[in-house]
């Protein structure tokens, strides 16, 4: 069952729906008046989206008062303020009445007692919400994700999936801390607009279908990485492959050459999740890993693949292949002049090797399975030289994968997307020969919830030319290739 993009919009109370802040703001000036102590604007973090308790402790250490004695002055003047001069904010009940209208959920979170919240109710109207939650429900209120959290477990939906509509710092950083994308009106401290936060001025301007947009789709970068014997070739290399990590903003890096250790100690530098296959495979994951799929023990060429949770409605399979390197197709067509017959004939190993690759993620997949094949495959691809109907790929793409870095960059002129190497200009063993340079590392998928919304080759900083590369901040010889991922509802 397809579950909608938006799933639930959850409401902060107090200056949102609700012209409340300003008499919380009164309420506490005059109780910090009457003690020698009014309020300044630099006291508006203290204040403004805080629960009673917080701000009594808070004024009870810069005016000696017992903190107890203030709480209950503060809800005393509080409430008689909430009992006489509550009004809804601009467009508030406007908007709860389209959302029921078009059935979407809505909930109440404040970090205001359940007393208080039940005189607004009497305003907002109980049942314009599925879900109530106050300061007295959470063991920790706002500034902290539990109240939001809370709500979301009650209406059973995800936090990603929701929009929180806040109008304080306060509440904003508790809503963001949960994973909700946020609507922000700001009422009487200023906000400004973030990633996944969008400010306006008043609920006046806001629509179900504004809402309903402001919910991405959530996105998956995966990275294939050749490290290169690990990256012992470069000084630093773990501290540099970690920087290329985070500098990317990988999601996942699907690992070849990882000379045994190399995933491992990635993921416990990241706090990630990792699976390590035999000793030359590996992926690294910011998301949990719920399986690990294909032979544990694959030898130094081979495939294995990592099931991922994204979040609680996606899961993805994704894949790492380091296919044999020998003989290498572009030295035959370069240095030895073979044909596409002969070139074709000479990729069985690679076949083979691709075949059994596909069977693996075949009996580890159901129908609707997303899939991510990554991978060092040593040999061209047929998308980018049409003289040669290059097998390995062609077998790929008739297995139902598509190649995300020819979906970004259709002409292979324009973007030739070269891996093969950022650090061979000239050949190894002749140097008196120019090295081919060929896009022979991958990021395929089979299309089935995934739509590619970019892809890129990484390499960092200016390499050296082998075999002067112990300096080069790009520890590897081959270039990354990134692909972002929308992830389809």
């Amino acid at each position: 069952m397809t579950r909608p993009p938006l799933q639930a919009v959850l409401f902060d109370m107090d200056g949102t729906l609700v012209d409340t802040e300003r008499l919380w703001w009164e309420a506490v000036h005059q109780v910090a008046s009457h003690l020698g102590r009014p309020l300044t604007d630099a006291d508006r973090p203290e204040v403004l989206g805080r629960p009673v308790e917080y701000t009594a402790a808070w004024l009870g250490r810069i005016t000696a008062e017992p903190a107890a004695r203030l709480a209950d002055r503060l809800h005393q003047e509080f409430t008689d303020r909430v009992r006489t001069g509550i009004e809804p904010r601009p467009g508030a009940i406007a908007l709860l009445d389209a959302l029921a209208r078009e059935g979407v959920p809505t909930a109440l979170v404040t970090a205001s007692p359940r007393t208080v919240t039940d005189d607004v109710l009497t305003v907002l109207g109980a049942d314009r919400f599925r879900v109530c939650v106050t300061a007295d429900d959470t063991a920790r209120t706002k500034p902290a994700p539990d109240p939001y959290l809370a709500a979301c477990r009650a209406l059973d939906v995800d936090p990603a999936r929701c929009v929180a509509v806040e109008d304080t710092p306060t509440g904003v950083s508790s809503a963001e801390a949960a994973g909700c994308t946020v609507l922000a009106v700001p009422s009487l401290a200023p906000i400004d607009p973030a990633p996944g936060r969008t400010v306006v001025r008043s609920l006046e301007e806001v629509t179900p279908e504004r809402l309903r947009s402001l919910v991405r789709q959530p996105r998956l970068r995966v990275m294939s990485w050749n490290l290169w014997y690990g990256g012992t070739k470069v000084d630093d290399h773990r501290a540099k492959q970690l920087k290329v990590i985070l500098d990317t903003e990988a999601d996942v890096v699907a690992l070849q050459e990882t000379a045994g250790t190399s995933a491992a100690e990635l993921a416990d530098a990241l706090g990630w999740h990792h699976h390590q296959a035999g000793e030359n495979l590996g992926i690294v994951s910011r998301h949990p890993i719920t399986a690990r799929l294909g032979d544990p023990d694959v030898g130094f060429y081979g495939a294995a693949g990592a099931r991922i949770r994204v979040d609680a409605t996606h899961e993805v399979d994704v894949w790492t292949a380091h296919l044999h390197y020998t003989p290498y197709g572009p030295y035959e067509a370069a240095f030895d002049g073979l044909g596409p017959t002969e070139l074709i004939a000479h990729e069985a190993v690679r076949l083979e090797q691709m075949r059994e690759a596909l069977r693996r993620i075949a009996e580890s997949a159901d129908a609707a399975t997303p899939v991510v094949l990554t991978g060092d495959f040593n040999c061209p691809s047929h998308l980018d030289r049409p003289d040669v109907a290059w097998p390995v790929t062609r077998a790929a793409e008739e297995a139902g994968l598509r190649d995300s870095y020819r979906e970004a960059h259709p002409d292979p002129d324009r973007a030739p997307g070269h891996t093969w190497s950022p650090v061979h200009t000239w050949n190894e063993d002749d140097r008196a020969r120019r090295e081919p340079q060929d896009r022979i590392d991958y990021v395929l998928h089979n299309g089935l919830g995934l739509e590619v919304v970019d892809s890129r080759t990484v390499v960092t900083g200016t390499p050296r030319d082998w075999p002067d590369v112990a300096g080069n901040d790009w520890p590897s010889d081959h270039a990354a290739v990134l692909t972002t991922f929308a992830l389809r509802i």
